[in-house]
């Protein structure tokens, strides 16, 4: 098995388990990662923004989807699925010994098709701590009672309340104007991802396209 999953990973059965929950979960949650994406993108630079426009129902949608407890009750699911999609994403990328240094980059001279695939699979890989940041963080915010834990770990409630002011710290990147730019920047990978997902998923369901980028038909 595990010299299946080094050298021809798409036949592992493992493998196509955890491929089937990432398209499943992607597909579905595609519409909300991408708007949540571009909006916590925005909202970066809110307290600038208040101050020439009103921000506050991008941050209510950011926050509760204009909808309350409900609202917030689905951002959260949203955000499990989200932690889910970046976890299986990075157990299938592994393409094989042969084709793993392709998969880190973008070949942006062949077809669209295989652009798309090559930028999913690019920026999932380098972008791949700040997206399971977003999710773990976007799950704290919504349940933080599931962290509970952490304080029971921690007799003094040190070092979990330092790790959770942290973690909700790395989530909007409030450190400075450097972080704060590279948080808008890298906060639109997610609606790139989302969009490149679906298209993946579009094809694979429309054209009978293999989901498999490394053979001939794609």
């Amino acid at each position: 098995m595990w010299e299946q999953w080094l050298q021809n990973p798409e036949k592992s059965k493992v493998r196509d388990a955890f491929f089937q929950i990432h398209y499943w979960t992607g597909m579905g949650a595609s519409l909300y990662v991408f708007l949540i994406s571009i909006s916590g993108s925005v909202i970066v630079y809110r307290d600038e923004l208040d101050k020439r426009f009103s921000v506050e129902w991008l941050v209510n949608f950011h926050e509760n989807l204009l909808s309350g407890s409900t609202g917030r009750l689905v951002n959260g699911m949203g955000a499990v699925c989200l932690t889910v999609i970046c976890i299986t994403g990075a157990i299938i990328w592994w393409p094989g010994i042969k084709h793993w240094r392709r998969s880190l980059t973008v070949n942006w001279t062949v077809h669209f098709a295989r652009i798309n695939w090559d930028l999913h699979s690019a920026l999932g890989f380098w972008c791949f701590v700040f997206v399971l940041v977003w999710g773990i963080s976007g799950i704290y915010f919504c349940f933080p009672s599931v962290f509970d834990e952490l304080y029971a770990l921690d007799p003094n409630d040190r070092f979990a309340t330092q790790s959770l002011f942290q973690l909700s710290q790395l989530h909007f990147g409030r450190f400075d104007w450097l972080t704060e730019a590279l948080w808008a920047i890298f906060g639109l990978v997610p609606a790139v991802l989302a969009f490149t997902g679906l298209f993946i998923c579009c094809r694979r369901v429309i054209f009978k396209q293999p989901s498999n980028p490394h053979t001939p038909s794609v």
